[in-house]
């Protein structure tokens, strides 16, 4: 451990020693001190405000709606979003999932055509030292030049950094006597050693802010922005960020997200997992609010999801800012010419032309693959860089709209599907990776996340299979995760007693979250926080090279 002034840090992890003492200089570490200290206990009270909010919304039985005492921010028609840098006028393809641990697929992003590269210390990485430390360190080499045959990042796509949620702590790092917040210490190390480099190069900062569920943790972030900026002595408001929209409780607070970061916004975005999961997490035990199979009967067609994205959209345009959708996780298969591969690429086209005309300025896609059909997608569908002249005034969304759980049931193989992609998230963590691949797909923490939330939903309200009838009951889950174990294997390219030791850990651990009798609020916390998870570290920090699933970039 090192002391350095109140801040007590872990030794580096083998390996990264020279990534290590150039992130961790003196300077960063008192910088790192100054901008925690200030903050800790506003990060306590945004995360103590939600425990209060979900216990108002338990003991009431009330549902959430737009706000009163914000009307007159929502009433007033004035005000707008300070205008984006020229480099964020066009945002229409962005590589999303994009672990920069994984430094073979940074730099493949960073050769792309895309409009930006959302760097995600968060969904789809693993947030194990190691990873944080050498995704850190990659994102320092690419804005100072560093790799080779690489474009200059002023050339280059946008590096939207995407820094951990707040319900994420950072366990290698004290400070005050304190383990520090995820997402300041990762906000923290990416400014300190980037923020200069990016402004002068009209490249950033800009960053993705995850999880935001009131107005009242955007305005911590303002309070952080504007703090940083003062103390780098960076001008007023050149920080950007987009904040993704992946709460219900959110979705009422628009308006109210965009005013408290109205001089930092580079607007709002929209996905499918997260945002259906948040339900499970507020409303979960309620019967009303049971939300059916997603394989067959959630998708963004559906009248509280297509709402959600409207509003959005409207939102956004009304207030000058820029809206964005979510990611297509499908991969093409390598034969182009395979009819399997124009499939694929007909359902991805399909889905993201829906969100095209529902006026989003941009989406994401894992498999690099698409960046150039998206692109032409959009320039076939849309015209300019940006959609924000369409203002969405044909529509009204009203709470009932946002709360509307589709019809539908439950299916042996969703049951199937979910519990599988829930097991094979907990493997990939405790192998150090943040997603993986699974039937044709690109899986992280937010397809985990409703994987494993629907699961226990399902226990809780003893749903009955659409097959035929039978009760979904922790006995069912245990004995249908013991038959996929096969599959699990050849999933995983199982090889040796200790792959097969790791993957029954995992279904252990998953049988173990969804018969809890409280819903844990988030997979990616309580992993974070479990012996089991925290101990697997040692086990790859030694001699580990990049943690990431073998792809095809």
């Amino acid at each position: 451990m090192l002391v350095h002034q109140g801040v007590e840090l872990e030794t580096p992890p083998s390996g990264l020693e020279r990534e290590f003492h150039t992130l961790f200089n003196s300077d960063a570490l008192q910088f790192l001190s100054e901008l925690i200290s200030t903050f800790q206990a506003e990060v306590d009270k945004v995360l103590n405000l939600r425990v209060l909010r979900k216990v108002q919304l338990d003991l009431t039985g009330e549902l959430p709606g737009f706000l009163k005492d914000t009307a007159h921010i929502r009433n007033d028609p004035s005000w707008r979003v300070s205008p984006v840098p020229d480099r964020l006028h066009c945002r229409h393809v962005d590589v999303g999932d994009l672990s920069p641990c994984d430094t073979q697929r940074l730099i493949t992003g960073l050769k792309s055509t895309a409009q930006g590269l959302q760097i995600d210390f968060d969904d789809g990485n693993c947030p194990t030292y190691h990873n944080q430390i050498k995704g850190i360190y990659n994102v320092y080499q690419a804005v100072h030049n560093q790799f080779q045959d690489v474009p200059p990042i002023s050339q280059a796509p946008v590096l939207m950094l995407r820094p951990r949620a707040w319900n994420m702590v950072e366990h290698n790092m004290m400070v005050n006597g304190r383990e520090v917040p995820g997402p300041l210490f990762d906000f923290g190390l990416l400014m300190f050693h980037n923020a200069k480099q990016l402004l002068q190069n009209q490249s950033g900062p800009f960053f993705y802010l995850s999880k935001v569920e009131s107005y009242m943790e955007a305005r911590l972030w303002s309070q952080i922005f504007f703090w940083t900026e003062k103390k780098l002595g960076l001008p007023a408001g050149c920080i950007k960020a987009t904040v993704l929209i992946e709460c219900v409780l959110a979705s009422f607070e628009m308006e109210e997200i965009l005013y408290e970061l109205k001089e930092h916004s580079a607007g709002l975005n929209c996905g499918i997992w997260d945002y259906s999961a948040s339900f499970v997490n507020k409303f979960g035990h309620r019967a009303h609010f049971l939300l059916p199979d997603r394989s067959k009967y959630v998708d963004m067609e559906k009248r509280f999801l297509h709402s959600y994205m409207d509003l959005l959209v409207q939102t956004c345009h009304r207030r000058g800012a820029l809206a964005t959708g979510g990611m297509a996780a499908l991969l093409l298969p390598r034969d182009k010419e395979s009819d399997l591969y124009k499939t694929v690429l007909r359902t991805v086209t399909r889905l993201k032309l829906l969100e095209i005309k529902a006026g989003v300025d941009g989406f994401m896609v894992y498999d690099m693959d698409l960046i150039e059909p998206m692109q032409k997608l959009f320039e076939l569908h849309s015209h300019g860089p940006n959609q924000l002249l369409q203002l969405r005034e044909d529509i009204t969304v009203t709470p009932e709209d946002l709360l509307t759980m589709p019809a539908g049931g439950v299916t042996l193989y969703g049951l199937r599907y979910n519990i599988a992609v829930g097991v094979l998230f907990i493997e990939a963590w405790l192998s150090g990776r943040g997603h993986f691949f699974y039937l044709g797909k690109v899986e992280d923490s937010a397809t985990a996340e409703i994987s494993r939330s629907q699961v226990w939903q399902w226990i809780r309200h003893q749903v009955r299979l659409e097959d035929d009838g039978t009760v979904v009951t922790r006995a069912l889950v245990g004995s249908l995760a013991e038959g996929l174990m096969e599959d699990l294997k050849a999933a995983i390219y199982c090889q040796t007693s200790r792959d097969k030791q790791r993957l029954m850990t995992a279904v252990s651990m998953f049988i173990e979250i969804v018969q809890k009798n409280d819903f844990p609020e988030f997979l990616t916390t309580y992993l974070n926080l479990d012996h089991t998870f925290l101990s697997s570290q040692s086990q790859h920090e030694n001699g580990q090279t990049d943690m990431v699933p073998k792809a095809r970039l």
